[in-house]
């Protein structure tokens, strides 16, 4: 098993709060992470019909039936749970005693938040990060071997073939958890959409364009979105536009969470057509963004993550906010560096009056440095938020 450096996190709040909840998309480990982390734990896993039939017929019983620290997988598949694991903790007081898993954050986090409000700290994990990959000593020689292979951990802890993995999981997911989540009767435009979401990744969304090419009016797309969201499978980044009033653009850009899903929606099989891929650029932004949430979500922290376009053109790829400080940072999949690639951050630092120091990352490995911004790799990324954490 490949260590998890959410486990740090996950070890401090079970001594801190009654209910630790860790939220995130299927097979990014979180089962795997709670029994390994938490030996002497009972298991329970609402996914298998016969429990969630006794867990819904008579949540009492079936949680008296734990005699000690219990964890629950997929707690959203019953979440008239919650109310009485609420009743359960207010009665005996007691830390770590329920670990709770889920991974439709929409369902859970109103349901934790009507019955579990000051009981629970809630953690996510995301697939596999750069760090937690090299501190197992798995490297690749390139960015395009990264997204190729994704970030699943059983990729690398069952030497699952990757294109196999993924067709599986978009299989599993569309088929399994689509149907739960939407009332489709045309499941081939939910797939086109996914598909054509793919070639618009790190762009600013239009719902207009992106609703005429699958044939389903706006309202509908945002709904796909937020499902998509609520799953894990995309995450929206935000622009940032505080202070900055009407110059600033305000719609949306989409990541997918494991790059590996977004190579497989592409049509991408190996390495060498990433590089030839018109996305390129794209698919690069893509790893580091969600990189660096993953790093931001392996600490517990918010992700504190934006990027920033005004109506000049100017833009940022993304910003991390730390406290009031504005931290630019840039991407390029160039393995060459170039000065120009600074422009970005240098007319960020002149227009926001709390911008620090800038990062550039790259996929090359000259790193210089200057005094307005950093260079590092892009599985350098964790160091941006150790320093500033």
């Amino acid at each position: 098993m490949i260590n998890r450096k959410l486990a740090k996190e996950l070890k401090i709040l079970i001594n801190e709060y009654p209910v630790v909840t860790i939220l995130g998309p299927r097979q990014a480990g979180k089962t795997t992470l709670a029994k390994e982390f938490l030996k002497g734990y009972e298991y329970s896993n609402l996914e298998d019909p016969s429990i969630r039939s006794f867990a819904e017929e008579d949540p009492k019983a079936y949680l008296n039936q734990f005699k000690s620290k219990v964890i629950i997988d997929e707690i959203q598949r019953v979440p008239l749970l919650l109310s009485y694991i609420q009743v359960m903790v207010d009665e005996k007081k007691s830390n770590g005693k329920f670990v709770l898993t889920g991974s439709h954050q929409l369902q859970l986090q109103e349901a934790v938040s009507q019955s579990l409000a000051g009981r629970t700290a809630v953690l996510k994990l995301l697939p596999l990060s750069l760090s937690e990959l090299e501190d197992e000593g798995i490297e690749f020689d390139s960015f395009e071997e990264y997204c190729i292979n994704g970030f699943l951990p059983r990729i690398y802890d069952q030497s699952i073939r990757p294109t196999t993995a993924y067709s599986n999981y978009y299989q599993t997911y569309v088929e399994r958890d689509v149907k739960l989540l939407i009332n489709l009767k045309d499941l081939s435009l939910f797939e086109k959409f996914l598909k054509l979401l793919a070639g618009r990744i790190g762009q600013l969304l239009d719902y207009a364009s992106l609703s005429n090419d699958v044939g389903v009016d706006s309202k509908t797309i945002k709904k796909w979105l937020s499902i998509l969201e609520a799953s894990f499978i995309i995450f929206k980044l935000s622009p940032y536009y505080e202070n900055f009033g009407k110059r600033v653009i305000k719609s949306p850009k989409y990541y997918f969470t494991d790059v590996g899903l977004l190579c497989f929606l592409l049509g991408i099989e190996k390495k060498e057509q990433v590089r030839r891929d018109p996305l390129v650029g794209n698919i690069f932004e893509n790893l580091v963004v969600i990189d660096c949430l993953k790093e931001r979500y392996n600490l517990g922290k918010m992700e504190n993550l934006y990027f920033f376009r005004d109506s000049n053109g100017n833009e940022i790829d993304v910003l991390f906010q730390d406290g009031r400080d504005l931290i630019p940072i840039e991407i390029k999949s160039s393995s060459t560096f170039n000065t120009k690639f600074a422009k970005g951050i240098n007319s960020f630092q002149q227009t926001a009056a709390t911008a620090q120091k800038g990062y550039i990352v790259y996929s090359g490995d000259f790193v210089p440095s200057s005094d307005s911004y950093d260079v590092i790799s892009y599985k350098d990324i964790g160091k941006i938020f150790t320093i500033k954490v």
